[in-house]
């Protein structure tokens, strides 16, 4: 009589189970009763017990239970004893761990046992379920029978809610091989016969054809020149064995790796976490060489080792080791996988290595168009981790790891060297790490000249008329030069695009863009700029150039009006005149200092219709430039050079300086 609390003992089970683990335990428990009958006619007879209620569809019903038929030796005084004691060993010697029967009742309903058994010269039926209290064994009854056999039926009834089989015989049944497999291909071992079929014994399917006779087109073995490999545990060398199959027609299934114990698949992971050209399925080729797209596989490892043997859970679900590496038995999962992965890896040698010059293709291409400051980094980079078929964004993000992981190393190395007493006995490194910088170098360089390409683009769009046919407005592409109601503080260099319209512009000591001069709802400049940035220093120099825009929006030209308050030219003069009186700061709050030779630029950037030209030659005294796409006046009382632009000149300006950079890049 048992005293067991067999509830905890099935809530404690690992949840790495699945609905198939109960009915592969009952399936190997007939395999072991059969061989230790010594019987060569061994046959376990899986039968699939349906939902009656029928689908609405007319498909198949619900699997809710199965009924395991063996021919072995039944259950015997020793075998109901052994089922009774929790840890049982009866087993032990076929890597039995006494627990197996508790994952039927994680998933079903009931377990109910009938078997016949020699006692002596005569049978006996013994018939019981198991409890789920205390006791193991309930309900039992023992009784003389007439027979001639010996064999048992275990009945796994009603599957619990949350869960569910595959409705096929044929998807069961290849579940149930791949788990299975180990018995079927172990050498100097003949596997029983195991039959799956309907409750009535319709539609049968002997499992092991899967591997030898007319199923073999499922599952086939592939040849390996390297089957082995050892690990370092942490007293003895661990020796593994790796059988590799192509499982064909997957499903929705991933190329595996799979952890055998005592002939029993464990777990295991996909392969592509370790080589990610496995993620995709695999495919013949017929006669021709050609693809047969109707031949799709997958390929599963299977891996033997006493390492794994020794060291499985009670439950099958898994191992005592841990996934990385274990610092008690020395030798983690992951490091298993690992080896195993590489194996795989040369049997599909040539399917692998065309599809990781894909993937370098996909990569190679996705910097020549959209990344090419990337292309020292790609030269150096190690594409085996990256995913088989990466997203920009993936690849972006591994470049951009790589880059950072070098800036680290080129750092240490600087700091290194830079503790020489002296750089004489260390020129070789110095050259080496002088060029490494240089190569980083170009790559800022060559993504920065990038995405100045990337902004005239935008810039010439926003230049064009829209859908409705209508243009931007003039704060549109005000933006996309300079946000506006901010200054050089609020927005770094590397935020704004003034080299669009002057290169200059990028060095200059503060820019205020559509804010009030005196903080104030006073009159405002589309942009002020204080010239001289890298030689100013912050000293509010009297000498310092003074450069002042306005920007009007394109095909606009109603500011030449002579009712128009929007006359840009008189804007300009009469910023330029509150700056010479005085009037404003610096954004410090400090006057700003100007005198009688302070130099003044101002420029109108605005489409040059007719009647632009016509107002700006005639009302305005303005030379046209060479080109005609500008003009500019020269106002020396104030000291104030005006120069009036088309939108189109400052694109056509911006593209000239920035073309030779493009075609360097090829972009």
């Amino acid at each position: 009589m048992s005293n067991v609390n067999i509830k905890r003992a099935v809530e404690n089970i690992r949840t790495n189970t699945t609905v198939y683990t109960p009915v592969v335990e009952m399936i190997v428990n007939g395999i072991q009763a059969i061989d230790e009958a010594g019987r060569r006619d061994g046959k376990v007879l899986a039968r699939v017990q349906r939902c009656t209620q029928p689908e609405l569809d007319d498909s198949l019903p619900e699997v809710i239970g199965f009924d395991i038929e063996d021919n072995g030796i039944g259950f015997t005084d020793a075998h109901r004893k052994s089922f009774d004691t929790l840890y049982t060993d009866i087993k032990i010697e076929e890597g039995g761990k006494g627990f197996g029967r508790f994952t039927g009742l994680k998933y079903f309903e009931d377990l109910h046992v009938k078997s016949v058994y020699r006692d002596g010269d005569s049978f006996k039926l013994r018939s019981f379920s198991m409890g789920k209290e205390h006791e193991i064994i309930v309900r039992e009854k023992v009784a003389a029978v007439d027979g001639t056999d010996t064999g048992s039926t275990v009945t796994l009834a009603m599957l619990k809610g949350g869960r569910g089989f595959d409705k096929k015989l044929l998807t069961i049944a290849r579940n149930l091989v791949e788990r299975l497999l180990p018995y079927f291909i172990t050498q100097d071992y003949v596997c029983p016969d195991i039959v799956l079929c309907e409750q009535d014994g319709s539609g049968a399917i002997r499992l092991n054809d899967f591997v030898n006779n007319e199923l073999s087109a499922v599952i086939r073995e592939i040849g390996v020149e390297r089957k082995t490999f050892t690990l370092k545990a942490r007293e003895t060398d661990e020796d593994f064995l790796v059988r590799v199959f192509k499982l064909y027609s997957p499903g929705k299934q991933k190329s595996r790796i799979s952890l055998v114990a005592h002939k029993r698949e464990v777990a295991g992971s996909a392969i592509h976490k370790y080589i990610p050209e496995f993620e995709d399925e695999f495919f013949e080729k017929d006669r021709n060489g050609e693809i047969d797209r109707e031949r799709n596989y997958i390929v599963k490892a299977y891996v033997f080792s006493p390492y794994l043997d020794r060291n499985v859970s009670l439950e099958r679900g898994g191992f005592e080791f841990q996934m990385e590496s274990d610092l008690t038995l020395g030798i983690g999962q992951t490091q298993i996988e690992h080896d195993t992965a590489l194996i795989a890896r040369e049997t599909m040698g040539a399917d692998i290595t065309f599809r990781q010059q894909r993937k370098k293709e996909r990569v190679q291409t996705y910097v020549d168009e959209e990344a090419p400051w990337h292309k020292t980094i790609l030269e150096k980079l190690d594409l085996t981790s990256m995913p088989y078929k990466p997203t920009n964004e993936e690849i972006e993000a591994r470049l951009q790891k790589e880059k950072f992981a070098q800036e680290v190393t080129i750092r240490k190395e600087v700091a290194k060297l830079l503790t020489e007493p002296s750089l004489e006995k260390v020129k070789d490194s110095v050259k080496e790490i002088v060029s490494k910088v240089s190569d980083t170098s170009k790559n800022d360089l060559i993504h920065y000249i990038a995405l100045r390409r990337t902004i005239l683009d935008i810039f010439g769009k926003s230049l064009n008329l829209d859908e409705s046919g209508a243009y931007s407005s003039e704060g549109v592409v005000h933006d996309i030069i300079f946000p506006r109601k901010g200054d050089s503080d609020a927005t770094p260099f590397h935020d704004h695009n003034l080299w669009i319209v002057d290169e200059r512009l990028n060095f200059t000591t503060w820019v205020s863009s559509d804010v009030p001069l005196d903080g104030k709802n006073a009159d405002r400049p589309d942009l002020l700029v204080y010239n001289k940035r890298v030689l100013f220093r912050g000293d509010n120099e009297a000498s310092n150039p003074i450069t002042i825009f306005e920007f009007k929006k394109p095909q606009r030209d109603d500011f030449v009006n002579p009712s128009s308050h929007e006359d840009p030219v008189q804007q300009i003069v009469r910023y330029v005149n509150n700056i010479r009186d005085g009037k404003y700061r610096t954004p410090e709050g400090r006057k700003m200092l100007v005198a009688e030779n302070t130099p003044f630029y101002g420029y109108i950037v605005c489409d040059l219709t007719a009647k632009v030209e016509t107002w700006l030659e005639r009302e305005k005294n303005f030379t046209p430039m060479p080109d005609r796409l500008g003009w500019f006046h020269w106002m020396g009382n104030i000291n104030l050079y005006v120069e009036v632009m088309s939108w189109d000149k400052v694109l056509k300006d911006a593209k000239m300086r920035n073309q030779i950079f493009f075609q360097k890049l090829g972009i």
